[in-house]
């Protein structure tokens, strides 16, 4: 029976006197005997007994503490007792291999965040759900703080923590068991699948600083279905507000010391998103046909909304909305700076006439802060002339955000024919949209015209996986031979999704083009994230065939042997074998050695082999536009020829890469060994993994390149004549605009115009590749002890802890030196924590410790804001109590001692406080309270 938690009293200090003395946690972190909260002497037997698991093997008797590699099993009441009902934040202090951070401004990422297992890029982890192949979240990271540029995981935020009877955890290397993506390891999520009972819980929680309200009201219920079969309901709701952890900008703290009143206090908010209309349901149902064939199915449907901050566009300098040429401080006509001329706000004369009697810019006085109030009173006036600092005088910070769906459906037929032969036949169809909006900006080069509210378009990912598996168990001597095969087919599909007309404009303000050759200067697009237009609008298909053989060996007691291989065929991306053997070995009856090696691919997404996107990102003291192109488009073969045909690339931060290789886009391959010792003494386990993985042409976006001196390199090749310097790749010298370049190499013939529509403003670009190995190794040590201090209660003690080391062993020509680093140091080297829990009567309680080590972020992804943040220990609390039978009360706190990351050096430029990657979140501590229901 599930526990209630005791609820002392509203006000924070006596809540937090009433939870600070328990020496208490939530359910222990399990390695080897799944946990659960049991009152009873038989559920609590059963709840000591060896966790039957279904991941890393495909025999149905197989414990987890007879694997050849380690399986972490995590029960439902762990998933459930939590500050967090997002499972992403609650695997964070229940796996210590698990980061996945806040992404405060990481655009597309803020929306489904990605997460990391064992140090390795977020889809390099696969996701099963009651063991089959979980889709893929339609967002592609293109800000992923290095480790997660570009990658396109699950999004696992859409399970509801009710809905989980257990989560296994592979860490080992399963491509050739499971297919491509298991290289970090597997995440199974197994369904609950009880027939009757159920739960109800309502839980809420705010940070100490008062913000960030969040609640969530979750239940489950099982139904019978005759006497043979099952149908498990689970279903979640809940929001959760904003968090701003900021301070003023510089640059707004100086204009509002100007005289600018209308500048907002903060400009830029740092902090969690907002999360509304958070509903997540997940059905699970499952009927016998006979005593030895059934059917099963489950399903999801889960949607959210999310709104967060950007970047504050300062009303003086924001290049394209506001910043103008130097002017004479008198007329505001154009005047070089040697002459005497000042900084300007820009104007735009509406008549299209350059030579009309609009002034090119509006001076700013004060120190280049305020625009002169005469000339701007001229502009107000003038019906022909128009200025942003009419529209937002203090300037503007968009609103970024989405609608996320997902929901998915998988049915099969299971069981045994023949007196032997086990088989599953299945099919999943699963479907992920998101759909983006932008508010509080504008296309600046439809003036005064430009809506505030943009929809950008959106993304969309979709498969569908059909499943055959069968085994067939041999006796052999004392023992046995499992032999299992099988075959697969699985196909995806990534659509864009045009955005309005207005989000990708090219208006009459912009810069110069065909259509207005002589062009003003003002930027096109939504301001911060640009509408896809109609050319990167259309879907892409990928697919994927595979078989496979798996065996396992019981020869004998004290020895189980493992191999496995598997074919697989891709459409794009051709074929490749991988293969995996494994052993156990029983050295005493309490000490086990096991090992594995195994090979393991992963292949392109069809949304990272297509996709086209542009970014606004801070870079170079200043916010620039980022394109994200395929190495198919037109882009994307000056892209190929310019990488190829320069002895030095110039990258986004500076640095420089060898040229010279033309570059492709293909698979990943990685070679996995592990090696480890298990100890079981009863009411003592102790585990110690070692891992090693070796990942070969890792597929990654690129560091960003100039993408000014891509289309100077086209120019030269073509001899058509520019404004391009000599040697445009020297970063010294300034190159023309990019809407420039199009406009001239269109009229010579050098490319379409059309095909580069939205790409007027881009500074810089990347691209898909695979351009640099790694070593990734480690230790992951877990230790549990049950103790009885008092006679009728029980304590559970677990330690986790984990090392993990990453290093480039072969950079190519397209990655930065901060990249590099990012890869190496941006995730904390040393996780890991300690769970006490106790259980007495009605009452049960939680102390946990996490510790997370050092690491290194590139403040804003420029390498001259480095930040090397100090190891943190933070501490989680909760206290619960079962007032009536099955109705528990809890009182609880996360990070309960409010702990912060370090200050942020740079906290002037862009207003964070703090670092924004925090691998503990930068929201300081939270409390929450929570009323459950059982029957």
């Amino acid at each position: 029976m599930l526990r209630a938690n005791t609820l002392k009293t509203l006000v924070r200090p006596a809540f937090l006197s009433s939870v600070a003395g328990l020496a208490i946690a939530s359910p222990a972190y399990a390695q080897d005997t799944e946990t659960r909260i049991e009152t009873d002497a038989e559920a609590v037997a059963e709840a000591d007994a060896p966790a039957i698991i279904v991941t890393g093997t495909r025999q149905s008797d197989r414990s987890a503490a007879d694997t050849v590699a380690p399986v972490d099993v995590v029960g439902s009441a762990e998933l459930n007792n939590t500050a967090d009902a997002d499972i992403g934040n609650v695997l964070r202090v229940s796996v210590p291999s698990f980061n996945v951070g806040t992404q405060p401004i990481s655009d597309a990422a803020t929306l489904v965040r990605p997460a990391n297992l064992r140090g390795l890029s977020p889809d390099n982890t696969l996701v099963l759900v009651n063991g089959k192949r979980m889709h893929r979240a339609a967002v592609i990271a293109f800000l992923g703080g290095g480790i997660s540029d570009g990658s396109q995981g699950p999004d696992i935020s859409v399970i509801p923590s009710i809905a989980i009877k257990q989560l296994e955890v592979l860490r080992d290397g399963a491509s050739s068991q499971y297919g491509s993506d298991a290289i970090a390891g597997v995440l199974n999520f197994i369904l609950k699948d009880a027939p009757d009972g159920g739960t109800v819980s309502a839980q809420w929680g705010q940070t100490y600083e008062g913000d960030g309200d969040k609640y969530s009201i979750a239940g489950n219920v099982g139904i019978g279905l005759g006497s043979t079969g099952f149908l498990n309901l689970s279903g979640e709701y809940g929001e959760q507000d904003a968090t701003v952890r900021s301070v003023q900008r510089d640059d707004a703290a100086a204009l509002i010391a100007a005289g600018n009143t209308d500048v907002a206090d903060p400009a830029q908010i740092w902090g969690q998103p907002n999360v509304n209309d958070d509903m997540k349901f997940y059905a699970n149902m499952g009927v016998d046909f006979t005593p030895e064939i059934s059917f099963y199915a489950f399903g999801n449907y889960a949607e959210r909304n999310v709104d967060g901050g950007f970047f504050f566009r300062n009303p003086t300098n924001r290049g394209g909305v506001y910043e103008g040429p130097t002017v004479d401080p008198a007329t505001g006509q154009p005047l070089a700076a040697a002459d005497g001329g000042v900084p300007s706000v820009l104007v735009g004369d509406l008549s299209i006439d350059t030579a009309g009697d609009c002034p090119a810019g509006i001076p700013l006085t004060n120190g280049g802060l305020i625009p002169d109030p005469t000339i701007l009173a001229q502009v107000s006036a003038d019906a022909n002339c128009f200025s942003f600092v009419e529209l937002f005088p203090g300037g503007f910070t968009p609103r970024f955000g989405g609608d996320v769906e997902d929901y998915s459906a998988a049915a099969g037929i299971r069981g045994q024919l023949f007196g032997g032969l086990d088989f599953d036949l299945s099919y999943r169809h699963g479907r992920n949209k998101t759909s983006f909006s932008i508010r509080n900006t504008v296309n600046a080069s439809l003036g005064p015209n430009t809506p505030t509210e943009f929809n950008p378009g959106g993304y969309a990912q979709t498969e569908n996986v059909v499943n055959l598996d069968l085994g067939y168990e041999i006796p052999v001597g004392g023992g046995s031979i499992y032999i299992a095969s099988g075959a697969e087919y699985r196909d995806e599909e990534f659509t864009i999704t045009a955005g309005d007309p207005a989000s990708f404009a090219l208006g009459p303000l912009a810069q110069p083009s065909a259509a207005y050759p002589t062009g003003q200067g003002f930027s096109t697009s939504s301001n911060g994230f640009p509408g896809f237009a109609t050319n990167a609008a259309g879907s892409s298909k990928e697919d994927n065939k595979a078989a496979y053989i798996d065996i396992e060996a019981d020869l004998v007691d004290a020895l189980t042997l493992q191999g496995a291989v598997r074919y697989e065929d891709t459409k794009s991306f051709g074929d490749t074998v991988t293969w995996k053997l494994g052993a156990l070995y029983k050295l005493t009856d309490a000490w086990r050695l096991r090992g594995t090696y195994s090979t393991g691919f992963r292949v392109p997404t069809a949304g990272q082999a297509n996709v086209i996107n542009i970014t606004t990102q801070f870079s170079n003291g200043e916010l620039q536009d980022e394109g994200t192109f395929p190495l198919n488009s037109a882009a994307g073969l000056i892209v190929s020829d310019y990488v190829a045909g320069n002895d030095v690339i110039l990258l986004g931060d500076g640095s420089t890469g060898a040229g010279g290789v033309r570059p492709t886009l293909g698979s990943e391959k990685s070679d996995s060994f592990t090696l480890g010792v298990a100890g079981d003494f009863g009411d003592f386990t102790v585990t110690l993994d070692y891992f090693n993985i070796k990942l070969r042409d890792r597929i990654s976006r690129s560091s960003a390149i100039s993408f000014p001196a891509a289309l100077c390199y086209l120019a030269d090749v073509d001899g058509v004549a520019t404004g391009c310097p000599a040697n445009y790749n020297d970063p010294d010298e300034t190159l023309p605009s990019p809407a420039e370049l199009l406009t001239q190499l269109d009229a010579a013939g050098s490319l379409n115009r059309g095909d580069f529509t939205g790409f007027e403003d881009l500074v810089s670009f990347s691209y898909f590749n695979n351009d640099f190995d790694t070593r990734t190794q480690g230790l992951d040590f877990v230790a549990n002890a049950r103790l009885y201090p008092f006679e009728s209660g029980t304590t559970r003690a677990t330690l986790a802890i984990n090392w993990t080391d990453t290093k480039v062993t072969d950079a190519g020509s397209t990655i930065s030196a901060t990249r590099q680093r990012q890869l190496e140091e941006g995730l904390p080297q040393w996780k890991g924590f300690l769970n006490l829990t106790h259980e007495q009567g009605r009452f049960r309680g939680l102390l946990r410790a996490n510790y997370f080590g050092s690491y290194y972020e590139a403040h804003l992804e420029d390498s001259t804001l480095p930040i090397d943040a100090g190891a943190e220990l933070t501490f989680d609390v909760e206290a619960a109590y079962e007032v009536l039978d099955g109705l528990e009360l809890a009182v609880g706190a996360q990070n309960v001692l409010d702990n912060y990351p370090e200050l942020n050096p740079y906290s002037g430029i862009v207003g964070a406080k703090y670092g924004e990657r925090s691998p503990f979140g930068f929201n300081g501590g939270n409390y929450y309270l929570r009323a459950r229901f059982q029957w």
